[in-house]
């Protein structure tokens, strides 16, 4: 449905009662394959914030700081994680892609060649065999162009959020306690 050209997508029920369960849900495996994307990217964020509070809390020397990114620091850490997930999944990302974008013809010939190519291996064997390595990661600037700068805003964004909250509660776990200590003095 995402390759079609406007207006003219089968839609899901469609391409069950027409086609197979195969059609509906081609690129579905490798679809399920690049959730390690984010997975990667968290971990890899939360290994570098690690490292740069463990550096700044040592160099400091100050144990009782509190362990928050500036928000350039949280942006550039999302950047550079995003980056590194993007790189390591961007071969699944491109497979995904040539599964998804095959077209089908009548042709019976052409057909059996595209259903070959509708499969991961049949896609992995077309890039190496046209383009060779360099073709897994055809496309990869502008993937990490697209998605970098979301990564990092969104990461950034988290750790402010994260960090106002901590003080909120902190301040309302205060004021409860302050104002349940009075109550019982009155």
């Amino acid at each position: 449905m995402q390759t079609s050209e406007f207006g003219k997508s089968k839609g899901l029920w469609k391409t069950l009662t027409e086609g197979t369960w195969s059609d509906a849900f081609d690129g579905l495996g490798i679809s399920l394959l690049l959730t390690s994307n984010p997975a990667i990217q968290y971990t890899v964020f939360d290994q570098l914030k690690q490292r740069v509070l463990k550096r700044r809390q040592t160099g400091e020397g100050n144990t009782t700081a509190p362990e928050v990114l500036s928000a350039f620091t949280a942006f550039l850490l999302g950047a550079i994680s995003k980056s590194v997930a993007t790189l390591l999944t961007y071969p699944a990302i491109r497979c995904k892609v040539m599964i998804q974008a095959a077209e089908s013809s009548d042709d019976a010939n052409k057909k059996a060649q595209q259903k070959s190519r509708k499969t991961v291996s049949g896609v992995i064997y077309a890039i190496w065999r046209k383009e060779g390595i360099l073709g897994f990661f055809k496309g990869l600037h502008a993937q990490i162009l697209k998605t970098v700068l979301n990564s990092a805003l969104l990461l950034m964004i988290k750790e402010k959020i994260t960090a106002t909250t901590w003080v909120l509660v902190l301040a309302i776990r205060r004021y409860l306690l302050l104002t349940r200590g009075r109550l019982k003095n009155d």
